[in-house]
C-alpha cells in the first residue's frame, strides 16, 4: 500500500513575495549604534534592519534573537551608505541623505528627523550617494556618489558648504585622515584624489591603474575601496589590492587577490577585505595572506567593526553583500552566526 503524500500547503502572496526579496537582496550599508549593542544594515529595496547584537551574543540567545528588533523603509531606492553620529542614523540613498534619532528608532519610531538633497548641477539629476564620510572635528559629513563630487555638509545648520570638484566619473569611496585634516576619494575614473579641507582642493592624485604592478585592464580600472593609516593607504578594485605610501605615491605591497575588492580596512597589523567571494581576507602588511574565512554571502560589500568602548561584549566584525544576512565573527578566526532580514 502506498504511502500517502502530504500536499504542501501553498504560500500565501505575501509570503511568496517576502520569500522572493529575501532570495534577491543585497545588503549594502552597515552602522553600528553609538552605545555598540545595534546594528543597522541596509538594503537594495530601502529598508533599513536594527539588530541587537547584545541579544544576538547573549548565552541565552535564540533563532530569533538574530531577526530585526525593527524594520523600517527609510528610501524609495537602495540604502547605498550610512553612518552613525553619537545620536543619529544618517542614511544615504538616490539623491539624498536622511537622519533618524538612534533613540527613537530603538522605541521603533521610525520617523525621520530631517532630509537633504546636494545641491545638483540641474533639478533631473538624482544620482546616487555610495559614500558617506564623518569629519569629527568639522561637525560635518562628506559625501560623493554618481554626480563626480564630493559635498560638505555642516550637520549643525544642515546647509551645503563646498564641493569638490576633480573626479570624471562615479565616486564610490571616501576616507579621512584625521591628522591632515584630508580625505582621501577613489571613484570609477580609476584616481584616488587626496583633498586639504582647510583649502578645498585637490592636493595630490594618484592614478593607480596606470601602475604596471597593479594594473588589471580586463577587471578595468575603478577604485571601489580604501582606507587610510597615518601616511599609508590600501585601496583596490579593478586594480590589484594595494598598499600605498601616500607621502612617495610609492606602491609598496601588491597583495595577490585576482578577484575585485570591495571593503578594506586597516585592523591592527592587519589589512581586511571583501569583495567577489564569500571570504573575509586577512593580509599581513607585507602581502601574506593570513587567513581566508568564509561566510554565508556568495560576494561581500561591506566590513563593520564595532570597536565602541560602551560594549566590549559585542566588539565583533560583521560582513555583509549579496544576500539578506549579515555574517557575525566574534573572532577574526570563524563565523560565530548569521543575522537575517
Amino acid at each position: 500500500m502506498e504511502r500517502a503524500v502530504p500536499l504542501a500547503v501553498p504560500l500565501g502572496q505575501a509570503e511568496v513575495f517576502q520569500a522572493l526579496q529575501r532570495l534577491h537582496m543585497t545588503i549594502f550599508s552597515q552602522s553600528v549604534s553609538p552605545c555598540g549593542k545595534f546594528l543597522a544594515a541596509g538594503n537594495n529595496y530601502g529598508q533599513i534592519a536594527i539588530f541587537s547584537l547584545s541579544a544576538a551574543l547573549s548565552s541565552e540567545a535564540k533563532e530569533e534573537s538574530k531577526k530585526p528588533v525593527v524594520t523600517f523603509q527609510a528610501h524609495d531606492g537602495p540604502v547605498y551608505s550610512m553612518v552613525s553620529t553619537d545620536r543619529h542614523l544618517l542614511s544615504a540613498g538616490d539623491g539624498e541623505v536622511k537622519a533618524w534619532l538612534w533613540v527613537e528608532v530603538l522605541k521603533k519610531g521610525c520617523k525621520e528627523l530631517w532630509h537633504r538633497q546636494p545641491p545638483y548641477r540641474t533639478s533631473l539629476e538624482v544620482p546616487e550617494i555610495n559614500a558617506l564620510l564623518l569629519v569629527p572635528k568639522e561637525n560635518s559629513l562628506i559625501l560623493a556618489g554618481g554626480d563626480c563630487q564630493l559635498h560638505t555638509m555642516d550637520l549643525e545648520t544642515g546647509t551645503f558648504t563646498r564641493a569638490l570638484r576633480g573626479h570624471t566619473d562615479y565616486i564610490h569611496c571616501l576616507a579621512l585622515r584625521e591628522r591632515s585634516p584630508e580625505v582621501l576619494s577613489g571613484g570609477e575614473d580609476g584616481a584616488v584624489r587626496l583633498w586639504d579641507l582647510r583649502t578645498a582642493k585637490e592636493v595630490q592624485t594618484i592614478e593607480v591603474y596606470k601602475h604596471e604592478e597593479c594594473s588589471r585592464p580586463h577587471n578595468g580600472r575603478w577604485i571601489g575601496c580604501l582606507a587610510t593609516d597615518s601616511d599609508w593607504m590600501v585601496c583596490g578594485g579593478g586594480p590589484a589590492l594595494t598598499l600605498w605610501h601616500l607621502r612617495s605615491s610609492t606602491p609598496t605591497t601588491i597583495f595577490p587577490m585576482r578577484a575585485p575588492q570591495k571593503h578594506v580596512t586597516f585592523y591592527q597589523d592587519l589589512i581586511l577585505s571583501a569583495g567577489q567571494g564569500c571570504c573575509v581576507n586577512q593580509w599581513q602588511l607585507s602581502g601574506e595572506l593570513k587567513a581566508q574565512v568564509p561566510g554565508s554571502s556568495p560576494g561581500l560589500l561591506s566590513l563593520s567593526l564595532n570597536q565602541q568602548p560602551a560594549a566590549p561584549e559585542c566588539k565583533v566584525l560583521t560582513a555583509a553583500g549579496n544576500s539578506c544576512r549579515v555574517d557575525v565573527f566574534t573572532n577574526l578566526g570563524y563565523r560565530a552566526f548569521s543575522l537575517s532580514f
